[in-house]
């Protein structure tokens, strides 16, 4: 049994050094995703190609608003003079004018937030692109998200190279 015992704890014990040692052997890397994505100049030109493609429905959207305050201060501003008739036609018209805003309004923002998702993951797929290349060119055995790390020498990262590399596909 004791003999046991002892071959147990060697064994143990040569595994744990075994896998220490094959850890510190790693390469790995650092990429600050949120600062790649800021930096890149593709992310500006989606941002600008969605505006661009949607500014006629914000620009119906903000017609809308602007209607819905015209009514409001006419009604503040003249009610003392309109006919219970117009003050309730005047009422009709705002609460139809607020709810067509607030149903384009919504379908507005549906529609860009799809748009935006597919854009984005389009950048996205470029930035895993240079991080493989970069990962597999420097020999990294790893590449992890800055945010998931509590610490690393500024050394490790290659957010730097990956903004570069991205950089160049525009």
């Amino acid at each position: 049994m004791k003999k046991l015992m002892k071959t147990l704890a060697l064994t143990t014990a040569a595994s744990s050094m075994l896998l220490a040692g094959s850890a510190m052997a790693q390469k790995i890397a650092v990429v600050n995703f949120q600062e790649v994505m800021t930096k890149i100049p593709q992310t500006a030109a989606v941002m600008q190609k969605l505006e661009t493609e949607f500014k006629d429905e914000k620009a119906v959207l903000a017609q809308l608003e602007k209607d819905i305050k015209y009514f409001q201060e006419k009604k503040k501003r003249d009610s003392s003079l309109m006919t219970d008739k117009e003050k309730t036609d005047l009422d009709k018209e705002i609460a139809t004018k607020f709810q067509e805003y607030q149903t384009k309004g919504k379908d507005f923002q549906q529609k860009t937030q799809v748009r935006q998702n597919e854009e984005t993951s389009k950048i996205i797929a470029l930035v895993r692109q240079a991080i493989d290349n970069i990962a597999a060119k420097e020999k990294y055995d790893m590449v992890i998200e800055q945010k998931a790390v509590v610490f690393s020498k500024p050394e490790t990262s290659i957010t730097e190279q990956v903004v570069e590399q991205v950089s160049k596909l525009n």
